[in-house]
């Protein structure tokens, strides 16, 4: 089984994908007239005033649901293991693939605004990938062929993020508490499964809430402790910013023969972290309050920045600056080592191991510990996040059955299958725990080449009805306005819910865009 999920694995993230990211975030990036550039004051401005009901979180909100899906172990040891196969130099195609996957990260996720629904059983907003596949063409002849793709990308996100991706998350929380504290792994696995229990089962609103407090703190006091590090190590920096370029174009004489893994392994991990184009974002987009699909878009752009060029830079400067790495030729540490930065001792597993042994380089002992903790709330937060996204996908495959009661129990094929779901996520998180590195990542990895596979293509097909919103924004925002979306003026078809929103007249007052200075953030 082992060697199936391994060629498997290879074979889904083999060059035509790394192209396949790459060159669409450069399509995007021109088609849009590089918007992660221009609307970046934007961003911010909608990132801290969004709207909010009782039926939809507010934009930051649903920022941090998805950065608590972004930010987890991938921006740790995804790091890590990116450094350990690409050499340093993967580290700049992380930035390279942050950059150019802004722009994909706000056509999928305007997409998610434009065509999301209301929960039938909740009244919670839902959307993703499945719903504008089959939603945006469901009038035209090919309704049918998208209709499947997007029952078939449900179902595959469902087996991703209900099964293969938790696994990860688990694994690097129960590593790193084994390195800090010596906490055996089915202990990890216990005490990890009960605290996911009790948020997943409160909803989307519990997830919002516990996401929202959680994942600023974490992320800004991680950012923190590591630029300490760095800073500690300030004269290593030159060579850091040297290694990282010279390597990532396979000039440095180290490196220079594993540029292809450089690239392939930043594209790769990049994409683990930011999630830019694998179709994880537009679920938390869907789940917001706004006026307009494109303020969602830029939120989750700005998202895509947050998590690679700040996370995982202060994670890829503090691992380099401290010589805690060790990089390896091929996709095995089994391999020959090509480069030792010298600090890590002789024997030492790949992952957030590295982290660790970096900053107990200035803080001996707490700094594994200060990783453990950071990576408990990074990963609890990101299964949280799957989590939501596998029911979200659920209850589109369910469609109207999601309603219909099993007599004589009473209740409905919905709720028993979300208790079946929420069943499988705590056994994926608990195998994970006590299962191997390796084979965790493996099964991670499947589950988010397949998803990207998917969505990219899918989207590329799918992208007018994001640039004609991009473009309606920009147009009501020069006259003075705070955009109002109308999908039947701009000729987008099948988004729905905005045709029929009920609520919408409490947009249709037309006010100057508030001034930034001197105003109080609403979140």
């Amino acid at each position: 089984m082992t060697d199936f999920l391994n060629d498997l694995n290879s074979l889904i993230w083999s060059n035509p994908l790394i192209y396949l990211c790459l060159g669409s975030g450069v399509y995007f990036s021109i088609r849009s007239r590089f918007m992660q550039i221009r609307q970046i004051p934007e961003m911010i401005r909608v990132m801290i005033r969004g709207e909010s009901s009782p039926d939809g979180v507010s934009s930051f909100q649903a920022l941090m649901i998805s950065l608590a899906g972004r930010v987890g172990t991938g921006n740790i040891a995804g790091v890590a293991t990116a450094i350990a196969f690409g050499g340093p130099g993967a580290l700049f195609w992380m930035w390279a693939m942050a950059f150019l996957g802004a722009s994909t990260s706000f056509v999928e996720c305007t997409l998610g605004q434009i065509y999301k629904t209301r929960d039938r059983l909740t009244g919670e907003y839902r959307g993703g990938p499945a719903y504008y596949f089959s939603q945006a063409f469901a009038h035209t002849k090919a309704a049918p062929f998208f209709k499947i793709y997007g029952l078939l990308f449900a179902a595959v996100t469902v087996l991703a993020c209900g099964l293969l991706m938790p696994s990860v998350q688990s694994n690097s929380m129960a590593v790193a508490m084994s390195q800090a504290w010596g906490i055996a792994d089915w202990a990890a696995a216990i005490g990890i499964v009960i605290i996911l229990a009790f948020v997943i089962i409160g909803g989307v609103k519990r997830i919002a809430t516990f996401a929202s407090i959680v994942v600023p703190f974490m992320a800004v006091f991680y950012i923190l402790f590591a630029l300490v590090v760095v800073f500690t190590n300030a004269s290593q920096i030159p060579e850091v910013l040297r290694l990282i370029f010279a390597s990532a174009f396979g000039v440095d004489a180290a490196f220079g023969a594993i540029i292809g893994a450089a690239v392939m392994w930043g594209v790769k991990r990049g994409i683990y972290s930011n999630e830019a184009g694998q179709g994880t974002g537009p679920h938390a987009a869907a789940a917001a309050e706004v006026s307009h699909p494109a303020k969602q878009g830029f939120v989750q752009a700005f998202a895509v920045y947050i998590d690679t060029l700040f996370v995982c830079s202060a994670t890829g400067f503090l691992i380099i600056s401290t010589g805690a790495y060790r990089v390896f030729e091929g996709e095995s540490a089994d391999g020959a080592v090509l480069s030792d930065g010298g600090l890590l001792p002789d024997v030492v597993d790949v992952g957030p191991t590295y982290v660790q042994v970096g900053f107990d380089s200035v803080w001996s002992g707490a700094g594994s510990t200060f990783v453990a903790i950071s990576l408990a709330f990074f990963c609890l937060t990101t299964i949280i996040a799957y989590y939501y996204m596998a029911e979200t996908n659920l209850r589109f495959l369910l469609g109207k059955a999601a309603t219909v009661y099993i007599h004589p129990l009473r209740s409905t094929v919905g709720s028993n299958l979300t208790m079946l779901l929420q069943a499988l996520i705590l056994f994926s998180v608990a195998y994970g725990a006590v299962s191997t590195a390796k084979d965790a990542w493996t099964l991670g990895d499947i589950g988010v080449g397949l998803m990207a596979w998917l969505n990219i293509l899918g989207i590329l097909v799918l992208q007018q009805p994001a640039f004609k919103a991009l473009r309606d924004y920009e147009r009501q925002k020069k006259q003075g306005k705070d955009p109002i979306f109308d999908p039947i003026a701009l000729g987008i078809v099948g988004a729905t819910f905005w045709e029929t929103y009920e609520h919408k007249d409490r947009f249709r007052e037309e006010k100057p865009i508030p001034s930034s200075e001197g105003s109080s953030p609403d979140v």
